[in-house]
């Protein structure tokens, strides 16, 4: 599935339709290069969830937990990964429950240790300032939550 993202309202509004849709867990990697928009989609998602403080990408300390009433959202950054190997002595498979939401950037970086997406979005420019976002699942939870995702981006224009 592809939507178009004219601004960064639109990325935000992308990630809180997810948190919604995921409804309280499930893995997913967000790809694309840097500034395409992969930590305000996050953003979003933790807007909707109802986390209010500031959200930046977790490039030097690589995973950022926030707990929002009984939810948990686990954000990592695996951009400085030095090697994959490196999630074991991170304690990174501990985040991996399938109670927590776990939203990782870079996730090529981890190859090899992290677990089976359910959806990965992957993030371009499709000019100066616009972006796309290619959404695919690969798991059950994943393709349910393709199905809900029909009709976003007519709603979203619509709103924004």
């Amino acid at each position: 599935m592809k939507i178009k993202l004219t601004d960064f309202r639109k990325t935000e509004a992308l990630g809180a339709e997810l948190s919604i849709l995921l409804d309280g867990g499930g893995l997913v990697f967000l790809q694309g290069d840097l500034g395409t928009g992969k930590t305000t989609l996050c953003r979003g998602l933790l807007r909707a969830l109802g986390y209010s403080g500031a959200v930046k990408s977790p490039t030097f300390t690589l995973i950022e937990p926030y707990l929002i009433q009984d939810q948990a959202v686990i954000h990592f950054d695996l951009y400085r990964l030095g090697h994959p190997e490196e999630l074991h002595y991170l304690g990174a498979e501990e985040y991996f429950d399938t109670s927590n939401l776990c939203v990782i950037e870079w996730p090529e970086k981890g190859d090899g240790y992290l677990p089976q997406q359910d959806l990965v979005v992957t993030l371009t420019y499709t000019n100066k300032a616009e972006r796309s976002a290619v959404i695919t699942s690969f798991s059950s939870k994943g393709q349910r939550v393709l199905r809900q995702l029909e009709g976003f981006q007519e709603r979203i224009d619509c709103r924004i």
